[in-house]
């Protein structure tokens, strides 16, 4: 279902690059063209990305501020891990939901900092952010990385990230109404329609 004044914005979509394609400014773009297609209209960015040092800190800090800069109607909500039910709690008709990014949200339950990891853990999370998804009363722009296209990586456990961002790019693709892979801050449409 074709969002009306936003640019041919579907209900749901997913756009996939590599780091520095132009995902996020996408994004922020349809969001923009959201929030101006008409009144009582909103915008939810759900941020998954977490400060673990001083880089990640100020990384961070550069990406709210410029994102107040280019979408001042759109509010943020920090969610590291529960994504399905921060999904669930803020889909409403005339709410855009902007998640940035799925590939940060495995990596906080592949790879945290405690070093607890559990499939079983992340496989309901994954199941449950899939229901949310299919179950959005409102539109829903994903942020992902393509990462599988470099080098394969020597060690099991990033060999094993990588996999699983795979399938979770996948079946989160399937899911999506569109799905736009951006190069060099293009986009290319992979997919338009059901």
């Amino acid at each position: 279902m074709a969002i009306e004044g936003s640019a041919g914005l579907e209900r749901s979509e997913l756009i996939l690059g590599g780091q520095k394609s132009g995902k996020s400014r996408r994004s922020e773009t349809l969001a923009q063209s959201w929030l101006q297609g008409g009144a009582g209209r909103s915008a939810w960015l759900l941020a998954t990305g977490m400060a673990f040092d001083t880089e990640m800190q100020a990384r961070i800090a550069r990406h709210q501020r410029d994102r107040a800069e280019r979408v001042p109607g759109m509010q943020t909500e920090e969610v590291p891990l529960d994504l399905a039910a921060a999904l669930r709690e803020r889909s409403q008709p005339g709410c855009l939901l902007v998640i940035d990014c799925l590939t940060m949200w495995l990596t906080n339950w592949m790879m945290p900092a405690q070093g607890t990891y559990s499939e079983q853990a992340w496989g309901a999370q994954r199941t449950a952010f899939l229901q949310a998804l299919a179950q959005a009363r409102g539109p829903v722009v994903i942020v992902g990385n393509e990462i599988g296209l470099g080098v394969i990586p020597l060690g099991s456990e990033v060999r094993a990230f990588v996999d699983a961002l795979g399938v979770l790019n996948q079946q989160v693709a399937a899911a999506c109404s569109r799905v736009t892979l951006m190069c060099a801050g293009l986009p290319l449409t992979l997919k338009d329609g059901a």
